[in-house]
């Protein structure tokens, strides 16, 4: 309904209020085209100061001032945030392999993202409106993990005062996720490849089999050449996972990714905790894309959640001093001087995107500011592909 809407007046700035309205409703709100949204503790103060910024911001685009980027749903979907080479191709990848049946493999470190990956190509697959169910391997204990996976009757065992579903039989129709597939022990490896050689499992206690319709994406952090050299992976189950292989580069070597993301969990953590941060200044952002980030995605957003939780509720900008010493230690940050090193490219992308954040997407400020005619700074965005979060 927002989008309809401002197809027929893009100039429409719509204030969502609803009774019952979490984190992922907002988000999913503003990326519909939400000018903002507030669940029933509003207060009129919080209220009347949106609706002034909305008649200010018509106001803008009336006059043709004032443009708003958007992550585009090229470079976010369902968690995905992209903008680096790297991530195009595998997306590219995923809407190749999403409708067919086909068994996944994702490598990649620990925090790289392979869950999300994973949903992605089950949103994007035949199987959307079932279920999509996630289980660790290395979280469940070996004499435990049989049971999740397949279930048990009751009597089975000691404690097995009921009949469980397993989560094979849980995904029934959707796709099971199975993290960390290399913990499995070497018995239950040979379990799961009969449920991938015959789509057939029983459940423990049973010796009937149960035929299952899923689809299956495996994942683990390790090497699984050297896991099949060690012996501890079968080289029959290797080869039967291994029909598509994903390899998700570390966020280390997609740098182009850190930005969009960062200001991606700017917003959630700031929306969550109720502050006011919407901008990343240049410096924290040039720290941020300088480190090397060891746990990868999950590493940085629990950076920016930190960040956010120890703002000042009156705080707009996330500067150097709301991130961890240790970040900024890292990246050899001395006395204020940029020791690390960043081309000239990527410097001058992170001074229009501060600029155009600071003068809330204003581009004739914004070049009056940059000391560019609007034409040249219209051609500086197209070329870094510049977007911006609108709050």
């Amino acid at each position: 309904m927002i989008k309809d809407a401002l197809v027929i007046d893009p100039s429409l700035a719509i204030i969502f209020i609803s009774n019952h309205l979490d984190i992922k409703d907002a988000v999913a709100l503003i990326k519909s085209g939400a000018f903002d949204c507030f669940d029933s503790n509003f207060t009129m103060e919080g209220l009347q100061s949106s609706i002034v910024k909305a008649i200010e911001k018509k106001a803008l685009i009336v006059e043709g001032n004032c443009s708003t980027y958007e992550f585009q749903e090229t470079n976010y979907f369902n968690g995905i945030v992209y903008e680096s080479e790297k991530m195009k191709v595998i997306v590219s990848m995923i809407d190749r392999i999403a409708k067919s049946n086909a068994t996944v493999l994702l490598l990649g470190e620990s925090g790289v993202g392979k869950e999300v990956i994973a949903k992605m190509i089950h949103n994007k697959s035949n199987r959307k409106d079932n279920r999509f169910v996630v289980i660790n391997c290395a979280a469940i204990p070996e004499n435990l993990i049989e049971s999740e996976l397949f279930g048990h009757e009751k009597g089975s065992f000691t404690g097995a005062s009921y009949k469980k579903i397993g989560k094979f039989e849980q995904a029934e129709g959707g796709t099971i996720f199975l993290d960390e597939l290399a913990e499995l022990s070497l018995d239950m490896q040979v379990k799961f490849l009969r449920v991938l050689q015959e789509r057939q499992l029983e459940r423990l206690g049973s010796s009937n089999s149960i035929n299952v319709d899923v689809r299956i994406i495996a994942a683990t952090n390790k090497d699984l050449a050297k896991e099949l050299e060690n012996g501890n992976f079968r080289e029959d189950l290797y080869y039967r996972v291994n029909v598509v292989k994903i390899n998700i580069p570390p966020l280390r070597e997609r740098k182009e990714d850190i930005g969009a993301m960062a200001m991606v969990f700017l917003h959630e953590f700031s929306t969550e905790y109720e502050k006011k941060l919407s901008l990343i200044d240049i410096e924290a952002m040039h720290i941020l894309m300088n480190y090397q980030w060891k746990g990868n995605v999950r590493e940085l957003k629990n950076v920016i959640e930190r960040s956010v939780v120890i703002s000042n509720k009156d705080e707009d900008v996330l500067t150097k001093n709301h991130l961890p010493i240790e970040i900024y230690e890292d990246n050899n940050f001395f006395q204020g001087i940029v020791k690390t090193e960043i081309t000239l490219r990527e410097y001058e992308k992170l001074i229009i995107f501060y600029t155009l954040n600071k003068v809330n997407g204003n581009k004739t400020k914004a070049a009056e500011i940059l000391d560019i005619n609007r034409q040249t700074l219209y051609n500086k965005i197209k070329e870094y592909n510049i977007v911006l979060w609108e709050y």
